[in-house]
């Protein structure tokens, strides 16, 4: 289910952001305000164009997202707090934590919003690390601090 509402999420995205811009450039007079005259096949060209959209966006989840592990030994109690403070010092703040698993969430309403609240990085505490879930950008940012961090202890 959360697959299918970031693919309506960034479908909804990708289609405002293209209509922008064509309404942009039909204000400048850049194109022609007619449909018909702005597109070859007017509004089938539209349709078209949606659902080249749609499948952008429909791809765009499986790769846009990924789960990595990350090998850390020690306490689970230390090693916590260094997540946490490693995270804080990027921006993020912890949203939930429970048993074993913490969710944090970007601290920038800017941040949160041009990635249509989809910035939840959640670790969970698995035997010898963490598992890091989230978006594949910052995944690759923090899992690549924290080997780094553990690489040389």
């Amino acid at each position: 289910m959360k697959y299918i509402v970031r693919a309506l999420k960034y479908f909804v995205q990708i289609t405002i952001i293209m209509s922008l811009i064509i309404i942009a450039l039909m204000l400048t007079g850049l194109i022609s305000k007619d449909i018909n005259i702005a597109f070859r096949q007017g509004w089938t060209s539209v349709l078209y164009i949606l659902g080249m959209f749609a499948l952008v966006s429909a791809l765009y989840p499986r790769f846009g997202y990924a789960t990595r592990h990350v090998t850390a030994a020690g306490e689970y109690s230390s090693i916590k707090g260094e997540v946490i403070s490693l995270m804080e010092d990027r921006g993020y703040r912890l949203e939930s934590e429970g048993e074993g698993v913490m969710a944090f969430r970007s601290g920038s309403p800017w941040i949160r919003a041009a990635r249509m609240w989809e910035d939840r990085i959640t670790f969970t505490h698995e035997l010898g690390g963490w598992s890091v879930e989230g978006l594949n950008k910052d995944i690759v940012r923090i899992v690549n601090a924290l080997q780094y961090k553990y690489g040389n202890r």
